[in-house]
Order: structure tokens, then sequence, then C-alpha cells
């Protein structure tokens, strides 16, 4: 089984370990938790493997032989570091069908050759690619392997035995209930109660660390040998001679069968393998896995197994993880734990021989049930593939596990492609009844959206004139006939179209000549509002001016030409939303903190967002200039006050002097600005002593927005259109530590975080309420 199909890439830095390489781990220090390790998981292996045997419909032997194997040679071999292979649950729907239709011998001949075929893909180091199966489907898959195991053992727990399929063994179930009450009945209860109730003891208990399978199962071998129960027991062979049942050929006719079986193997086995490695990886902080070379180990192991007659190996969640939190640090204590079944089977087989049957499919019930995960199926469900994962669980229960797998996977292709298609329109009508209407498609435009993207064209006027922004990483030759046809259909009537492409010209390309192939990469640094350190230009401009050039180019190139139809519009014009007030610190970038674009701010910025009380007479009516235009020409709806963290002139403030200049220019014009904080100051009070200085400047930064708002109530323009409920005042404060804005509650005078919310698009104003742009 495998939980979880997510993980870290392995590490490239760390040097090739060649089957188990002394010198990663010294063996002498790892060898203590490796043999102890091993001894836990071998307790584990020998009932889990006997009862997959029981499963599968293959001899007992079977089980025995591929753990020992798997221990050993993939172990010995394999890319994990504590990964421990052996019978996979997953696999026992096709072995058992592989049995029932070929027989014991051809099954180990599929066994060996799908081996082969591991050996070759992790050879031309494919093993990544068997990661390419959608999650939901390997999920779904061994949920549906689980139910189905359980179904039929049920059936062998009540006394019966397993019909032909999952329906069938559903329907004869209230007849197993009703009529089978065996010494059986009572062997399976006990294994499955104390299975049940082991795994809800308390996880730092001594008694947890007891494997719950060797307590179940010993449970009821113990209950059966007292009460002395006429049940079947496990039957080992008497002699290794007897105990070998070799691969053998197919006939003519099962040849086709045989090589599906065989691709079916080699690549359920993989993805179980590769997945339960990524996901055991997670639980110990040694080297990462190598997906190659694990892949290789896989295949080895199979085809001895195959050769031996075992049954097919693949990487085990439950004993890789009883491995990891039983301490192992190195492929030892999986090698380790295939001697010790070795020697368990060998020394002690008449003790196995004790193990009642009907305990093993009391075992294989409890396991079935808790493949099917309801973690997964949540996560699942909040990346809304949960449709995936039942559909794959309910076809492998009803159809069968390849018909399954099929559906489900191509499910998921259908899913992926509507997710990759899909295209967002949206539309409205530009405010002041001028007839204009502004109309952004988003994502890729193939055939599969033409018919969205035509119905919401058909809904513009006739006659009106319509800005289309192509938002598009891909335009198909449907999706361009179709905008294209509506475009000359528009313009015959007397309308206009404009369009703007975003990122390639798709349009423009497929009007004059051939358009790419395939998606292509956006332009420029992806991380638009990242600093110039972190730009390539820095190492060829390290000098201020070439820094800037450096950045007009990017602009030119990847910006420039999508701005020019807007900035066409403004050019003659501005309707901005609010007058911004901040500091003049580098770090504190306005339309970058409030996604807001060209048009939208009237920003001013001086040392710390101060404005001075009107009347104060300092000489400098900058400040008072720029308010009266905003409110009394510009008319915005808003003033925005916006403080920061780690402020320099907030710091001076606190240090009593303008900076960590010189005295002398204390004197200077910085030292006079800096007197119109001096009444934040007053507000904030006394600072008690053993407060740091970070968060001092935090709360006068906060104090100062406060009253840098009361100054702002002090312009006659302001104060009157305030009252008269046309003008809001907003204070905000920009922690630079956490990259959070925080909004300031009138009623309680405290500032708190901004809630992350996504905006659907540009918001304009209503048109009842909009304001003729003013001009420059």
């Amino acid at each position: 089984m495998c939980e979880d199909a997510q993980g870290t890439p392995s590490n490239p830095a760390v040097r090739p370990i060649r089957a188990i390489d002394a010198r990663a781990v010294p063996l002498l220090r790892s060898l203590p938790r490796d043999a102890a390790a091993s001894l836990v998981v071998f307790l584990v292996a020998v009932p889990l493997s006997l009862g997959i045997a029981v499963a599968s419909g293959a001899p007992l032997v079977s089980g025995i032989i591929a753990a020992v194997v798997g221990g050993i040679v993939a172990g010995a071999f394999g890319g994990s570091a504590i990964q421990v292979s052996g019978p996979a649950a997953g696999l026992t729907i096709i072995v058992a069908e592989l049995v029932l239709t070929h027989g014991w011998g051809v099954t180990c001949l599929v066994t060996v050759l799908a081996g082969l075929v591991q050996l070759t893909l992790g050879a031309f180091r494919v093993a990544r690619a068997a990661l390419a199966v959608s999650p939901a489907v390997i999920h779904g898959m061994l949920a549906g392997v689980g139910i189905t195991i359980a179904l039929a053992q049920l059936h062998v727990v009540l006394g019966g035995d397993p019909q032909s399929s999952a329906v069938a063994n559903i329907m004869e179930l209230p007849r197993q209930v009703m009529d089978n009450h065996s010494p059986a009945v009572a062997v399976g209860l006990v294994t499955v109660v104390v299975m049940t109730a082991w795994s809800r003891l308390p996880e730092t208990g001594r008694l947890r660390r007891i494997p719950p399978a060797l307590v179940a199962v010993a449970a009821s071998t113990a209950a059966a040998s007292f009460y002395d129960w006429p049940v079947q027991r496990v039957d080992l062979p008497d002699s290794p001679a007897h105990a070998w049942s070799g691969p053998a050929l197919p006939e003519i006719g099962q040849v086709h069968g045989v090589a599906t079986a065989v691709a079916t193997v080699a690549l359920v086995a993989s993805v179980e393998s590769l997945l339960c490695a990524i996901a055991v990886d997670r639980m110990h902080d040694g080297r990462r896995v190598r997906l190659n070379r694990e892949l290789i180990g896989q295949g080895a192991a199979n085809i001895a197994s195959g050769a031996l007659g075992g049954l097919p190996v693949a990487g085990v969640i439950v004993r890789s993880s009883v491995n990891a939190r039983a301490g192992a640090r190195t492929p030892l204590a999986a090698v380790l734990h295939g001697v010790w079944v070795l020697l368990f089977v060998a020394l002690f087989a008449s003790t196995v021989e004790l193990i009642p049957m009907a305990a093993l499919a009391g075992l294989l019930v409890f396991i079935g049930v808790r493949m099917v995960n309801l973690a997964h199926l949540r996560d699942l469900r909040e990346h809304h593939e949960a449709g995936v994962y039942l559909t794959t669980l309910a076809a492998v229960v009803l159809l069968g596990l390849m018909e399954g797998v099929l559906i489900g996977f191509a499910l998921a292709l259908l899913v992926s492609l509507r997710r990759l298609t899909r295209v967002t329109v949206l539309t409205e009508e530009r405010p002041g009844g001028t007839g204009q209407w502004h109309v952004v498609v988003q994502g890729s435009l193939t055939f599969l959206g033409v018919p969205r993207v035509a119905q919401v064209l058909r809904t513009v006027p006739a006659g009106a004139h319509v800005d289309l922004d192509l938002h598009v990483d891909f335009m198909d030759h449907a999706a361009f006939e179709s905008i294209h046809a509506w475009r000359v259909d528009h313009e015959r009537t007397g309308g206009r179209v404009d369009i703007d492409e975003v990122h390639e010209n798709w349009y423009e390309l497929n009007s004059t000549r051939t358009a790419p192939v395939a998606k292509t990469p956006t332009r420029g640094l992806a991380r638009w509002w990242a600093p110039w350190g972190m730009r390539q230009e820095r190492a060829a401009s390290p000098d201020a001016s070439g820094l800037l050039l450096a950045g007009a180019r990017e602009y030119h190139a990847s910006t420039a030409e999508r701005m020019r139809a807007l900035m066409g519009r403004l050019a003659q014009c501005q309707r901005p939303q609010a007058l911004f007030i901040t500091c003049a610190d580098s770090r504190v970038v306005p339309n970058v903190i409030t996604s807001s674009g060209p048009g939208d701010l009237f920003t001013v910025r001086n040392i710390g967002n101060l404005v001075p009380p009107r009347g104060a007479g300092s000489g400098d009516d900058s400040m008072g200039a720029a308010i009266e235009y905003a409110v009394s020409v510009l008319e915005v709806p808003s003033i925005v006050v916006c403080g920061h963290s780690h402020c320099g002139a907030m710091r001076a403030l606190l240090e009593e002097r303008p900076s960590a200049a010189a005295d002398e220019v204390a004197a200077g014009s910085l030292g006079r600005w800096l007197r119109y904080g001096e009444p934040s100051l007053d507000r904030l009070g006394e600072v008690g002593p053993g407060v740091p200085a970070a968060e001092s400047v935090r709360r006068l930064s906060q104090a100062n927005v406060v009253q840098q708002l009361e100054n702002l109530l002090g312009y006659p323009a302001v104060r009157d259109r305030h009252e008269r409920g046309e003008l809001e005042l907003t204070g905000l404060y920009y922690d630079l530590d956490t990259a959070m804005l925080h909004v300031l509650d009138p009623r309680t005078g405290l500032f708190t975080a901004v809630e992350a919310a996504p905006v659907p698009g540009r918001q304009h104003p209503p048109t009842g309420t909009a304001r003729e742009p003013q001009p420059q």
C-alpha cells in the first residue's frame, strides 16, 4: 500500500551509494539500531506475507519467498535507505486473476519478465515518468483493492468461501452471516477485534511498540490451540525441494494475456514502489531515495522472486513505516529482516503451521479496510480530485483492477485537460454611458472555450466600441476564427474593436503568419515586483544609471506595448481613487502593496509620511498644494495615510535627533521637517523601560498615522467633504518583516491585519457615481 504521492526529490549532490554503503552511515554505528528495527519488521512481515499469499490464491510459501527476496535483494540493490519490500496488497487482485487464468507457473514467469521490464526502465533512467500517474488514481486503485480484499476475506472469516467478484461477495454476504457460525468465525473475529483495539492504543504507550498484526495473529492462534478448535491451519512444504515451483512457459493462446500481465505487474509494482519510497523519505532524515536505483532494485527482486516461486515484490508502506519508526538508518535493516524471515521459517516452520487460516483472513479484512484512507479523500477533495478517486475506487470494485485504473486515468486526463484549457471571460460597460465596452479573455483559448467566448461576445451591443484584452498563453485556429469572425461582423455594423494582447501576439500571428505551435513562457521576470538586486542585469550594470536603464529596457521589452492602449486613454485625464500619503522609504511601494496600477493612486511621499498642520508656516507649500489639488480638483473619494515598520524618521524622533548624521544636520531642512512629528511623540506618551527599539518604532509609527489623519481634518477642503460623507480617511500600517498591511479601526484605535482575498477583476465606480476625469 502507498500512503503518499508527494515527496522531496532526490538530492543530486549526494554521491552514489553502492548497495549498502558503509561510508555513508558507518555500519558499526548504525548496526544496533538497524538490527533492532529489522526484528520489529520481521515480526510484521511473516503474518502479512502469509495473508497476502492467501488473498492471491498462491501457495503460502510464495509469500515467504517474496518477503525474503524483497528484503535481501531489493534492500541491497535498491535506492531507498529504509524502504522495505515484499509481497504487496496492491498486487493481490492482479496475481489472483493470473493464477486463476494461467496457473501458478505462468504467474511466476510473469513476475520474472516484469522484473526485467523494471530493470530496463531503471537502466534507462525513466523512473520519474512513473510518477506522472495522478495520486487520485493510485489512492483510488488501492482503496478499491482494499475493499475487494476485505469483501473476499470476510467470507473466509465467516466460515465460507469467497465468490468470483466483489459484487457477488456483497450479494452472498447476508447468507454467510446467517448460516456460518463455525470456530473459524471466532478465530477471524478475535483477529479483527485485537487489530482494531491495538491500533487505537496511545501512540506513546509501550504496548503500541508491539506490531498489532503480531499480537492479533498470536492471540487468535493461542485461542484456537487452547480451545482445540478444529480450524484449517497454515500448511508449509516439508522441504525446500517441495517448496519450489518455478516459472513455466505459457501456451500459444496465452501469450497475448501474458504480455498484458507483464506490463500491468511492472507498471503497478513500479508506481507503488516509487510512491512509497518518496513517502518513506518523509519519515527519516537520512539520504533521499534515488528513484532509478530503487527501480533497478525492485526489478532484480522480482526476477529473483519469480524464479524462486515467489509473489511479485513491491515497496510496502506498512513495513517501511514500521522500519522508520523503529529507528532504522540504512538498508541493512531491510536486508536483516529478510534474513530473519528465512531463518524463522526454516527453523520454526512448526510454529508457523499453528496459525489458523481464518486468522490470516481476519488480518486481511483489517488491512483491506485500512487501505481506504479517508485522509487521502479529504486532501483530494480540497484539490477537487475526489471525483477521480471515487470513480477509480468504484470501477476497481465493480469492473476489475485494469478497467478501474484505465477509467480513473482517463477521467484524470479529462479533468486536467479541462483545467489547462479553462478560459475566463469578463465583460463590462464603461461608466458614463459612452457606449464603450471592456472584454477580458484569460487562460488558454482553444476550441473547448469557443462557445463560452462566443456567447459573451454576442452580448455586446452592435455599434459599440470594444476594448478586447487577450490574456491568453495559447490560441488555436478555432478560437482565432471565432474571434476574427465576430470582429469582422461587429465592425461591419459600425462598431470598433481594439485588441490588446498581453503575452504573445497570438491573434496577430494567426492573422499574418504562422503562430507558435505550443504554449511558451512569459517574457521578463515572473516576480515583476522584485528589486533590481534579484535581476540578472545587476552583474552587467553595477552602477545606478545602468540599473535604471536595464529596468527601462525590461519595461520596453515586456510591458510598454501592453500598456500603450491603456496609457493612451489615460494620457489626457486622470481620475485617481485615492490620495495616498506614505513615506519616501524605498522599501514601501504603494502600487505593489495595494495591487493598483496607473491612474489609481495620486501618491505623495515624504520623510515620515507627515502632514504639516495647515498654517504651520513652514515655507514649503508642496504638501498643502497636493492635498488641495487631490481633494478639490481631482475630487478623490479617499485619502490614505500609510506608515511602516523600521521607519528611520520615527527612529530619529525617538532618539531626539533627526537622523544618525552629524549634529549640524539637525539644524537643516531635515531637522525642521521632523518637528512636524513631535505631536506624534506626544500622542505616543512615555515608552516604558525595556521595550525593544523595533517595538518602540512600531508604536510611534502607528500613533503617527493617527496624528496625520487628524492633521488632514485641519484643511477646510478635507473637513468639508469629509463631513458631507464624500471623502473617506483611512490609516494603514505596513509591516516590513511580514509584508502584511494593517488597517486602522477608528472605533478601537487599533490596527488589524487586512484579510487575504483575491480580486476578480478591475473594479470601476458604478455608473451613477462616476466622476469626470480631470485634466493634468
